[in-house]
């Protein structure tokens, strides 16, 4: 007899949290560290939407609400989604949620059986791969090759569609990798998948760094092709464009009213409602001419910060890093840096189930933090199904210039320290409790 389900076994989570308790631990013996491990924008939310929130607190719009979301955000939703991807969807379509996470595990429960099986980026955000596992579906991952700038072909992925596939995510622009698929990339995954998929399957779309692209891109999704709209969810939010990732609020564009309600049952189920008062912002964020320029400075902060710190990266003997065209993260391939240090080796003599649990990338993660006192994120943490024997980093660029660098210095010396290595797996300390 067991206190937990079995289904408790099979939930993950992220590694962006899960190095917390070490970077607490480090700073408490060693000091400051530099902290490149999570994705959050590292500017303040726009003054005219924290102001809306004030002023709506201030009326007191603090009690519950349309629990589908309230009426005033879903036009706005459904009207930026319109205007921006050519389509024609009603507020009916859209169901606002407490962030942007509920609605792909939610996604997973509606639409899988165990069995079914769920197609997913990997490298990509773990709540993916999270999720399937617990819903009993059948994870089948789509691996991102850096030689085609972290996206995929139509052949990649019609090699992985079968009569079980459900659904399918999509991440463009994408975490961890930065990688952003062209229209004509799309338009080819768009064929494949009406060619060859169900009737039934669903695209999830994730689409929340829409805003943050580079190099004079424009943002694309796969819902501008005939045929998409009616198999595709479109996810965004509001964390990554506003600076807003306390504020909690995401939403999601079902191609029907049917799907979109039997959201919203579950909304109630979960969380009865978003907060009124942020959604109100929410909806001023899209409306207001002044979240435009603040958008556009901020990505262009992201865009500086990549260019110099893609380099730097680059600079450092073993890493080739890959030129990111969109979201606010690098994601370096160490392969070099851990053949260097023994790390592929020491890894492979490993008992297996310590072998399971990390990677040679994950060891240097660990020294690195330990070591060298900064924070990153190695391969596994976003993907671990096929993802051995691929070493890289995901550094986030959400800090100012002077901290990126002086992370990278952090990266280039530990990669160079052989005899700090050596005493780091002599004695572990990220498996030592306190």
């Amino acid at each position: 007899m067991t206190l937990f389900a079995e289904r408790n076994q099979r939930i993950d989570t992220e590694n962006a949290f899960k190095v917390g308790p070490h970077i607490v631990k480090v700073e408490r013996a060693s000091g400051a560290v530099v902290k490149l491990n999570l994705g959050e924008p590292d500017f303040a939310l726009p003054a005219h939407i924290k102001s809306e929130i004030k002023r709506q607190l201030d009326l007191d719009n603090t009690h519950y609400c349309d629990p589908k979301g309230v009426p005033g955000l879903r036009e706005a939703i459904s009207r930026q989604v319109n205007e921006t991807r050519g389509l024609q969807t009603t507020p009916e379509q859209v169901v606002v949620f407490p962030g942007g996470k509920p609605s792909i595990g939610l996604t997973q429960q509606v639409y899988c059986d165990p069995g079914d099986e769920v197609i997913y980026p990997s490298p990509g955000f773990p709540i993916y791969e999270s999720f399937i596992r617990y819903v009993r579906a059948v994870p089948v991952p789509l691996h991102l090759d850096e030689v085609t700038g972290f996206t995929f072909t139509p052949e990649q992925l019609e090699a992985l569609i079968t009569p079980k596939t459900k659904v399918i995510y999509l991440n463009f622009p994408s975490n961890p990798t930065g990688g952003v698929a062209t229209r004509e990339q799309l338009e080819g995954i768009a064929k494949v998948i009406l060619e060859k998929g169900r009737p039934d399957l669903r695209v999830y779309s994730d689409e929340i760094y829409e805003n943050i692209l580079f190099d004079g891109q424009q943002h694309a999704s796969i819902t501008a092709v005939p045929g998409m709209p009616e198999r595709t969810i479109i996810a965004s939010g509001f964390s990554k464009t506003y600076a807003w990732t306390g504020g909690r609020i995401g939403y999601a564009v079902f191609p029907t009213v049917e799907e979109a309600e039997v959201f919203t049952r579950l909304n109630i189920n979960y969380f009865s409602c978003t907060a009124p008062y942020n959604q109100e912002a929410a909806k001023l964020a899209l409306e207001s001419p002044l979240s435009a320029p603040v958008i556009a400075k901020m990505v262009a902060t992201f865009e500086q910060r990549r260019n110099v710190i893609w380099q730097q990266l680059n600079d450092i003997p073993g890493v080739s890093c890959q030129k990111p065209g969109g979201a606010f993260y690098l994601f370096p391939n160490i392969s070099g840096v851990c053949e260097q240090l023994g790390l592929v080796e020491y890894h492979a003599q490993l008992p297996e189930a310590e072998r399971q649990a990390t990677s040679p990338s994950g060891l240097f993660q660990l020294f690195a933090l330990y070591g060298h006192r900064v924070a990153v994120l190695d391969r596994k943490s976003f993907g671990q199904v096929g993802a051995d024997g691929l070493h890289f980093l995901r550094l986030s660029t959400a800090s100012d210039l002077p901290v990126l660098a002086d992370g990278v210095r952090c990266i280039r010396n530990a990669s160079e320290d052989h005899a700090g290595l050596r005493r780091f797996l002599e004695t572990r300390p990220d498996l030592q409790t306190d």
